[in-house]
Protein backbone atom coordinates (compact mmCIF):
# COMPACT_ATOMS: atom_id res chain seq x y z
CA UNK A 1 0.00 0.00 0.00
CA UNK A 2 1.29 3.52 -1.04
CA UNK A 3 -0.89 5.76 -0.61
CA UNK A 4 -3.54 6.41 2.16
CA UNK A 5 -5.16 9.50 3.02
CA UNK A 6 -7.96 9.03 6.18
CA UNK A 7 -10.21 11.25 8.35
CA UNK A 8 -10.52 10.52 12.21
CA UNK A 9 -12.95 11.76 13.59
CA UNK A 10 -13.97 10.72 17.22
CA UNK A 11 -17.32 11.23 18.66
CA UNK A 12 -18.55 12.17 14.51
CA UNK A 13 -21.58 9.85 13.29
CA UNK A 14 -18.44 8.63 10.69
CA UNK A 15 -15.46 8.69 13.10
CA UNK A 16 -13.10 6.98 10.24
CA UNK A 17 -13.12 7.54 6.55
CA UNK A 18 -10.23 6.01 4.62
CA UNK A 19 -9.28 6.36 0.63
CA UNK A 20 -6.16 4.24 0.27
CA UNK A 21 -4.06 2.51 -3.26
CA UNK A 22 -1.31 -0.52 -2.80
CA UNK A 23 0.90 -0.05 -5.16
CA UNK A 24 3.11 -3.33 -6.02
CA UNK A 25 4.46 -5.35 -8.99
CA UNK A 26 1.42 -7.23 -10.77
CA UNK A 27 3.44 -10.18 -10.84
CA UNK A 28 3.29 -10.63 -7.06
CA UNK A 29 0.62 -13.19 -6.48
CA UNK A 30 -2.93 -11.69 -4.36
CA UNK A 31 -6.33 -12.49 -3.71
CA UNK A 32 -9.08 -9.45 -3.86
CA UNK A 33 -10.88 -8.60 -0.48
CA UNK A 34 -12.90 -11.10 1.21
CA UNK A 35 -13.42 -13.18 4.15
CA UNK A 36 -10.54 -15.30 5.56
CA UNK A 37 -11.50 -18.78 5.94
CA UNK A 38 -9.20 -19.86 8.63
CA UNK A 39 -9.78 -16.53 10.42
CA UNK A 40 -13.38 -15.30 9.79
CA UNK A 41 -13.06 -12.18 11.89
CA UNK A 42 -10.47 -10.85 9.36
CA UNK A 43 -12.08 -9.24 5.95
CA UNK A 44 -8.95 -7.65 3.68
CA UNK A 45 -6.88 -9.28 0.41
CA UNK A 46 -4.32 -11.22 0.36
CA UNK A 47 -0.59 -11.01 -0.59
CA UNK A 48 0.03 -15.11 -1.99
CA UNK A 49 3.45 -14.60 -1.69
CA UNK A 50 4.17 -14.42 2.10
CA UNK A 51 0.68 -14.88 3.43
CA UNK A 52 0.03 -10.99 4.78
CA UNK A 53 -2.33 -8.49 3.56
CA UNK A 54 -2.33 -4.59 3.41
CA UNK A 55 -5.06 -3.33 4.63
CA UNK A 56 -7.80 -5.01 6.31
CA UNK A 57 -10.30 -5.24 9.27
CA UNK A 58 -11.03 -7.37 12.28
CA UNK A 59 -13.64 -8.25 15.03
CA UNK A 60 -14.29 -5.69 17.63
CA UNK A 61 -13.94 -2.51 15.55
CA UNK A 62 -9.91 -3.44 14.87
CA UNK A 63 -8.58 -1.36 11.19
CA UNK A 64 -4.90 -2.15 10.16
CA UNK A 65 -3.20 -0.97 7.07
CA UNK A 66 0.56 -0.02 6.23
CA UNK A 67 2.56 1.48 3.41
CA UNK A 68 6.42 0.95 2.52
CA UNK A 69 8.97 3.80 3.37
CA UNK A 70 10.80 4.20 -0.29
CA UNK A 71 14.50 3.56 0.30
CA UNK A 72 16.27 1.76 -2.60
CA UNK A 73 19.31 1.29 -0.08
CA UNK A 74 17.88 -0.78 2.30
CA UNK A 75 19.09 -4.31 3.09
CA UNK A 76 16.90 -7.41 2.26
CA UNK A 77 14.22 -7.76 5.31
CA UNK A 78 13.82 -11.27 6.66
CA UNK A 79 10.14 -10.88 7.24
CA UNK A 80 7.09 -9.85 5.44
CA UNK A 81 5.53 -6.38 6.40
CA UNK A 82 2.27 -7.60 5.63
CA UNK A 83 2.08 -9.96 8.03
CA UNK A 84 2.50 -6.57 10.90
CA UNK A 85 -1.20 -6.10 9.42
CA UNK A 86 -3.09 -9.24 9.61
CA UNK A 87 -1.09 -9.76 13.44
CA UNK A 88 -3.07 -7.05 14.83
CA UNK A 89 -6.29 -7.61 12.76
CA UNK A 90 -6.32 -11.16 14.52
CA UNK A 91 -5.15 -10.64 17.82
CA UNK A 92 -6.63 -9.78 20.97
CA UNK A 93 -3.88 -7.76 22.31
CA UNK A 94 -4.36 -4.04 23.39
CA UNK A 95 -2.76 -1.71 21.20
CA UNK A 96 0.07 -0.89 23.81
CA UNK A 97 0.98 -4.36 23.95
CA UNK A 98 0.86 -4.50 20.30
CA UNK A 99 3.07 -1.86 19.61
CA UNK A 100 5.62 -3.07 22.82
CA UNK A 101 6.17 -6.23 20.34
CA UNK A 102 6.25 -4.26 16.62
CA UNK A 103 9.18 -1.97 18.40
CA UNK A 104 11.22 -4.78 19.55
CA UNK A 105 11.17 -6.87 16.07
CA UNK A 106 10.64 -3.74 13.51
CA UNK A 107 14.20 -3.91 12.46
CA UNK A 108 13.22 -7.46 11.02
CA UNK A 109 11.42 -5.67 8.01
CA UNK A 110 11.83 -3.09 5.47
CA UNK A 111 10.92 0.25 5.90
CA UNK A 112 6.74 0.86 7.04
CA UNK A 113 4.05 3.24 8.13
CA UNK A 114 1.77 1.55 10.07
CA UNK A 115 -1.90 2.60 10.95
CA UNK A 116 -3.70 0.33 13.34
CA UNK A 117 -7.02 1.37 15.34
CA UNK A 118 -10.29 0.35 17.27
CA UNK A 119 -13.41 1.79 17.95
CA UNK A 120 -11.65 4.65 20.32
CA UNK A 121 -7.90 5.00 19.14
CA UNK A 122 -6.25 5.44 15.90
CA UNK A 123 -1.86 5.14 16.04
CA UNK A 124 0.29 5.93 13.70
CA UNK A 125 3.71 3.78 13.87
CA UNK A 126 7.31 5.04 11.57
CA UNK A 127 9.47 2.23 11.75
CA UNK A 128 12.07 4.94 11.34
CA UNK A 129 11.03 7.18 13.86
CA UNK A 130 10.35 4.03 16.27
CA UNK A 131 8.15 5.89 18.29
CA UNK A 132 4.28 5.03 18.31
CA UNK A 133 2.01 7.76 17.85
CA UNK A 134 -1.29 8.67 19.01
CA UNK A 135 -3.98 10.23 16.46
CA UNK A 136 -6.14 13.36 17.41
CA UNK A 137 -8.81 14.51 15.08
CA UNK A 138 -7.84 15.20 11.59
CA UNK A 139 -7.00 15.06 8.22
CA UNK A 140 -4.10 12.60 7.26
CA UNK A 141 -1.81 10.75 4.94
CA UNK A 142 0.47 8.63 4.30
CA UNK A 143 2.57 7.55 1.51
CA UNK A 144 6.52 6.48 1.67
CA UNK A 145 7.74 8.43 3.86
CA UNK A 146 6.43 10.31 7.52
CA UNK A 147 2.94 11.19 8.14
CA UNK A 148 1.93 13.89 6.06
CA UNK A 149 5.30 14.68 4.13
CA UNK A 150 3.98 16.63 1.52
CA UNK A 151 4.61 15.12 -1.52
CA UNK A 152 2.95 16.51 -4.38
CA UNK A 153 0.19 13.34 -4.73
CA UNK A 154 -0.31 13.01 -0.68
CA UNK A 155 -0.96 16.78 -0.82
CA UNK A 156 -3.53 16.20 -3.75
CA UNK A 157 -5.51 13.17 -2.46
CA UNK A 158 -5.75 15.02 0.92
CA UNK A 159 -7.34 18.09 -0.88
CA UNK A 160 -9.91 15.87 -2.69
CA UNK A 161 -10.85 14.02 0.44
CA UNK A 162 -11.17 17.27 2.20
CA UNK A 163 -13.72 18.28 -0.41
CA UNK A 164 -16.08 14.93 -0.26
CA UNK A 165 -16.00 14.62 3.67
CA UNK A 166 -19.85 16.56 4.01
CA UNK A 167 -21.01 13.10 1.80
CA UNK A 168 -18.40 10.49 2.00
CA UNK A 169 -19.71 7.86 -0.54
CA UNK A 170 -17.41 5.07 -1.46
CA UNK A 171 -17.44 6.09 -5.19
CA UNK A 172 -16.39 9.62 -4.26
CA UNK A 173 -13.22 8.02 -2.73
CA UNK A 174 -12.58 5.67 -5.49
CA UNK A 175 -12.78 8.29 -7.68
CA UNK A 176 -10.11 10.56 -5.89
CA UNK A 177 -7.80 7.46 -6.07
CA UNK A 178 -8.22 7.26 -9.71
CA UNK A 179 -5.75 10.57 -10.77
CA UNK A 180 -3.22 9.55 -12.39
CA UNK A 181 -1.60 12.96 -13.61
CA UNK A 182 2.11 12.85 -12.48
CA UNK A 183 3.35 16.03 -10.85
CA UNK A 184 5.48 18.23 -12.27
CA UNK A 185 9.53 17.18 -12.40
CA UNK A 186 10.04 20.22 -10.42
CA UNK A 187 7.63 19.30 -7.63
CA UNK A 188 9.58 15.51 -7.33
CA UNK A 189 10.60 14.25 -4.35
CA UNK A 190 14.28 12.92 -4.51
CA UNK A 191 14.53 9.23 -2.91
CA UNK A 192 16.99 7.54 -4.97
CA UNK A 193 15.15 6.18 -7.65
CA UNK A 194 15.47 8.44 -10.23
CA UNK A 195 13.76 11.18 -12.06
CA UNK A 196 11.39 8.61 -14.65
CA UNK A 197 10.61 6.44 -11.54
CA UNK A 198 10.19 9.57 -9.11
CA UNK A 199 7.63 11.03 -12.11
CA UNK A 200 5.95 7.83 -12.22
CA UNK A 201 5.26 7.44 -8.61
CA UNK A 202 4.54 10.80 -8.33
CA UNK A 203 0.49 10.53 -9.69
CA UNK A 204 -1.74 9.29 -6.96
CA UNK A 205 -3.29 6.06 -9.67
CA UNK A 206 0.02 4.36 -10.93
CA UNK A 207 -0.01 2.57 -13.86
CA UNK A 208 3.25 0.87 -15.89
CA UNK A 209 3.67 -2.59 -17.61
CA UNK A 210 4.94 -4.40 -14.63
CA UNK A 211 4.19 -2.25 -11.41
CA UNK A 212 1.36 0.29 -10.54
CA UNK A 213 -1.52 0.48 -7.90
CA UNK A 214 -3.01 -3.23 -7.93
CA UNK A 215 -5.97 -2.25 -5.13
CA UNK A 216 -8.27 0.95 -4.60
CA UNK A 217 -10.40 0.79 -1.28
CA UNK A 218 -12.94 2.85 0.02
CA UNK A 219 -13.75 2.39 4.07
CA UNK A 220 -16.62 4.34 5.68
CA UNK A 221 -16.74 3.48 9.14
CA UNK A 222 -20.08 4.68 11.35
CA UNK A 223 -20.26 4.79 15.31
CA UNK A 224 -22.69 1.99 15.43
CA UNK A 225 -19.52 0.06 14.24
CA UNK A 226 -20.38 -1.19 11.15
CA UNK A 227 -18.41 -0.94 8.22
CA UNK A 228 -18.71 -0.38 4.21
CA UNK A 229 -15.38 -1.04 2.16
CA UNK A 230 -15.23 -1.40 -1.34
CA UNK A 231 -12.13 -2.85 -3.59
CA UNK A 232 -11.19 -2.02 -7.01
CA UNK A 233 -8.76 -4.59 -8.45
CA UNK A 234 -6.32 -3.45 -11.11
CA UNK A 235 -3.50 -5.16 -12.99
CA UNK A 236 -1.20 -3.90 -15.95
CA UNK A 237 -1.63 -0.02 -17.15
CA UNK A 238 -4.27 -0.10 -14.64
CA UNK A 239 -6.53 -2.47 -16.17
CA UNK A 240 -9.83 -3.08 -14.34
CA UNK A 241 -10.11 -6.78 -12.96
CA UNK A 242 -13.05 -6.21 -10.55
CA UNK A 243 -14.79 -4.77 -7.59
CA UNK A 244 -15.70 -6.12 -3.93
CA UNK A 245 -18.02 -4.59 -1.47
CA UNK A 246 -18.88 -5.76 1.43
CA UNK A 247 -21.11 -4.33 4.71
CA UNK A 248 -19.49 -6.03 7.97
Amino acid sequence: MCLIVFAWRPGHALPLIVAANRDEFYARPSLPLAQWPEAPDIYAGRDLEAGGTWLGLGADGRFAALTNIRNPHQPPARRSRGELVARFLSSKMSIDDYFSDVVGRSLEYAGFNLLVGTPEQLWHYNALAREPQQLGSGLYGLSNAGLDTPWPKLLKAKAALQEVLGDPQPQALLALLSDAQTAPFADLPDTGVGLATESLLSSVFIASPSYGTRASTALIVRADGSRHIVERSFGPYGGHLGEVELRV
